[in-house]
């Protein structure tokens, strides 16, 4: 008993009044003493109890059932009763008080003078002034405050702790509890406990306890631990919940102690071999393998290669198609597939692999089925300032604007839109780069071959100065078509001397309708004129030198 006292004082405080700390507790209790009462009546809801004297008080019927819910008393049985107080002039009474009192007086002439350190797990079911009842099998503890180790807060009721019992107040029927002594000695055991699990070479068993969203909680012989989520597999991180319950068997293996948080770590991969060590120096880049698809999510899957080890297959290595908007339109869970391995690091323990590259490249698949100058038809699958990418099959080729349009600023933009089908003929199809150029305005008749219907070379046209370049002029046709004299073909006219919006006549020199070009000469329609006129000059008609010398006296 004095042994029992200096741990109290040591726990309390020499400052600490013991008895005012408790008064709140139990200040009621000194006049709720146990006596007998004699059932009057029985009636729906209450039971009248004579509690001597021809007075009666009242208790809730509930208080009187069995588990079945039944009464375990009659009218005329006598029962043990506490009366707490009273109402209007009536006595307040209570059974289950009574036996919750005599169940603790049992409880501590069972302790005698062995209670130090005894745990109590229980629930905080009320708050005083001085600190918590604690409930536990029927019975209620007081907890102090101060010893307590909890902070101020309504969410405290309702709370499951331990804690361990501190003293014993027989003459008050009153156990003490401590929740921070309880800390104290757990720290110590874990303490002791990690350092002998630290020091185990082979896997312990161990029993899950608690499963949370970053691990679980593992009991080893008495002891428990954290498993991380990144120490149950060698996958990766993995959701405990998926695999593990609540009391499931598993070995572990203690990798490490936090002194300042009183942490144990513990692992369940440490228990087993590496198997990145297996596959280091066994499996190469380019190596295909067989796997089993074991999560998909929106940016790829998830490959189980059979020996605990996961592998990622990014959404742009399973199919060559680059517009798969997600994994599951190809692949689902359980799905066996061939890949081909493109990263191993080991250090790391990232393994990538791609199953497109075990498949046949849609560029490959064309050129078997397309050449240069055919003509098909395909879906505007892209839209760009430059043009057009039109799907063919499995696909993209480049209609570039101006081989869409002979007009010179048509763009593809503002005439189609995605979707739209459209005949294009292959223009080029370059096997290094992957690239397939198409043109659409090469299915067209262009202006310059509308202009060949009505025109042919040696044809006189006056056109009027659209542009002057160093190359030459541009003129506008009557026709609403542009043609280029060249410099050389100015002649006998001066660039110099021109104007734009000066008319100028020549001849047609060049006619190209692949190109949509038409080119003017001067040159030749002066040559033209000298023909005609020494074609004249040799007529039937013939003239004499001095006929033509009298006409231009």
């Amino acid at each position: 008993m004095v042994e029992n006292q200096k741990f109290n004082n040591e726990h309390l405080g020499e400052d600490e009044d013991f008895a005012s700390m408790l008064e709140e507790s139990w200040e009621k209790s000194e006049n709720e003493t146990i006596t007998k009462g004699t059932i009057v009546a029985i009636n729906d809801d209450t039971v009248l109890v004579d509690v001597g004297e021809k007075i009666e008080g009242r208790i809730n019927i509930a208080e009187i059932l069995d588990e079945e819910g039944k009464p375990k008393y009659k009218a005329g049985d006598e029962l043990p009763i506490i009366i707490t107080g009273n109402r209007n002039e009536r006595p307040m009474i209570s059974h289950q008080k009574a036996i919750r009192r005599e169940k603790l007086k049992e409880k501590i002439a069972a302790f005698g003078e062995d209670y130090r350190d005894v745990v109590v797990e229980g629930v905080i079911t009320k708050k005083n002034r001085g600190g918590y009842v604690i409930e536990s099998e029927g019975l209620e503890y007081f907890m102090p405050k101060f010893m307590s180790a909890l902070k101020e807060d309504a969410k405290n009721l309702g709370k499951t702790i331990k804690a361990c019992i501190i003293n014993i107040k027989p003459e008050d029927d009153t156990i003490v509890v401590s929740r921070k002594r309880f800390f104290e000695l757990d720290n110590k055991v874990k303490k002791e406990g990690a350092a002998k699990l630290l020091e185990a070479t082979e896997p312990l068993p161990g029993v899950v306890k608690k499963i949370t969203s970053f691990g679980m909680f593992v009991e080893v012989d008495g002891v428990e631990g954290l498993v991380h989520y990144t120490e149950i597999s060698y996958k990766g991180p993995v959701n405990p919940s998926k695999i593990y319950q609540e009391g499931d068997q598993v070995s572990v293996k203690a990798i490490a102690y936090d002194e300042e948080k009183k942490r144990l770590s513990l692992s369940i991969k440490a228990t087993v071999d590496d198997p990145w060590r297996e596959i280091e120096n066994e499996l190469e880049v380019g190596d295909a393998i067989n796997v089993t698809v074991s999560n998909v999510e929106p940016y790829g899957a998830f490959v189980d290669l059979g020996n605990d080890i996961e592998g990622f297959l990014h959404i742009s290595e399973i199919s060559w198609d680059k517009n798969i908007k997600h994994p599951g339109e190809y692949l689902k869970s359980g799905q066996e597939i061939d890949v081909e391995v493109i990263e191993i690091d080991t250090k790391k323990r990232r393994l990538r692999v791609s199953l497109k590259k075990l498949l046949e490249k849609p560029f490959e698949q064309f050129m078997k089925t397309h050449k240069e100058g055919d003509v098909i038809k395909g879906a505007v699958a892209t839209l760009t300032d430059f043009g057009a990418f039109i799907r063919i099959g499995a696909i993209d080729g480049l209609l570039h604007n101006e081989d869409a349009f002979w007009e010179k600023n048509g763009k593809c933009k503002e005439v189609m839109k995605e979707g739209d089908e459209v005949e294009v003929k292959i223009v080029k199809i370059d096997k290094d780069k992957e690239r397939v150029s198409l043109s659409r305005k090469s299915l067209i008749a262009s202006p310059a071959e509308d202009f060949a219907k009505n025109h042919q070379i040696d044809d006189s046209v006056i056109g009027k100065i659209r542009d002057i370049k160093d190359f030459g002029v541009f003129i506008n046709l009557e026709d609403g078509i542009d043609a280029l004299i060249r410099i050389e073909d100015l002649a006998p006219l001066k660039k110099e001397e021109l104007n734009i919006g000066d008319e100028i006549e020549g001849v047609i020199s060049l006619i190209d309708k692949e190109n949509n070009k038409i080119r003017v000469s001067v040159r030749r329609l002066e040559r033209k004129k000298e023909k005609e006129s020494m074609k004249a000059f040799n007529s039937d008609d013939k003239m004499t030198l001095g006929d033509i010398l009298k006409d231009q006296i």
